[in-house]
């Protein structure tokens, strides 16, 4: 999902667009029917028809390595996410690596998690894909040290959790995985971090103490080069007596996701969030 990030790296154009729009990710993404859009301080509400009241939503963290993706570049994946689960969903705004290092982001996402707390919703689930995927669990583990209620389950799209960027699959699904080189995803890791040790729990999930973290959904791609951190963070996860769900989809990409609405294996993909995402919501 950072292909713009890097084809600017290599070819800057004469005149780049702002990091919010540039990418047209949600060119992928087959508009959602029956979903309202509207923009607030901390994001942007997503608001399927029916959803009114709902003591339940989401609260979706972005993907984009932390350089790029926006509310818009990821609104309509999003929305197919929260009408298939018939609840509200917020994405919310995140600051941009190397302008704003963490813990610029995981801010971010606590000020919006304590928001929709403050707002009377009691049954929230994390989303994140890609950077925002391990944003989700980190701002877990925030909230709970703010002693902050804890979300009622994690869904983890292509979740990026290792900063040491160690996995086997960065090697195996080299050949696989058109945009998810080892040295690129070291300097996103780079940037965000601004000298922190990559191993640090408050950044790196795969260090964390995760015991007592709500049911978490995994998804990854099998062709994408972040596999084996998925296989990693199931294992700490477990080890920690979590409950966890992970599904690698086949010959798919990263965030294949993103292409809800025009691909079988994306719609499929949303089903299941969905299905497995709603006893959890109490819905």
């Amino acid at each position: 999902m950072y292909r713009t990030w890097t084809h600017e790296r290599r070819n800057p154009p004469a005149e780049p667009e702002p990091r919010e729009t540039d990418d047209h990710w949600g060119d992928l993404t087959a508009e959602p029917r029956g979903v309202d859009y509207i923009e607030v301080d901390d994001g942007l509400w997503l608001a399927p028809k029916g959803t009114e009241g709902a003591g339940a939503a989401l609260l979706c963290l972005h993907g984009g390595g932390f350089v790029s993706g926006s509310v818009f570049t990821h609104r309509k994946v999003y929305a197919h996410l929260a009408k298939a689960v018939g609840v509200p969903a917020l994405i919310a705004h995140q600051r941009y690596t190397p302008e704003h290092p963490y813990p610029s982001q995981q801010e971010d996402a606590l000020a919006a998690y304590a928001g929709l707390v403050g707002k009377g919703f009691d049954r929230i689930a994390l989303v994140g894909d890609s950077a925002g995927g391990g944003l989700a669990i980190t701002a877990t583990l925030a909230a709970r040290a703010r002693r902050l209620p804890p979300p009622a389950a994690l869904l983890l799209i292509s979740p990026w959790v290792d900063m040491t960027v160690s996995g086997d699959s960065f090697d195996t699904n080299a050949e696989k995985d058109g945009f998810f080189y080892r040295d690129v995803v070291t300097e996103l890791a780079a940037m965000y971090l601004a000298g922190r040790d990559p191993r640090d729990p408050a950044v790196n999930p795969l260090y964390a103490d995760l015991t007592g973290l709500p049911p978490m959904f995994i998804q990854v791609g099998g062709d994408e080069t972040l596999l084996d951190e998925s296989r990693m963070l199931e294992k700490r996860a477990r080890d920690a007596g979590v409950e966890v769900r992970r599904d690698v989809f086949e010959e798919q990409q990263h965030t294949f996701q993103m292409a809800a609405g025009r691909a079988p294996e994306a719609d499929d993909a949303i089903g299941r969030l969905a299905a497995w995402v709603r006893p959890r919501l109490e819905l």
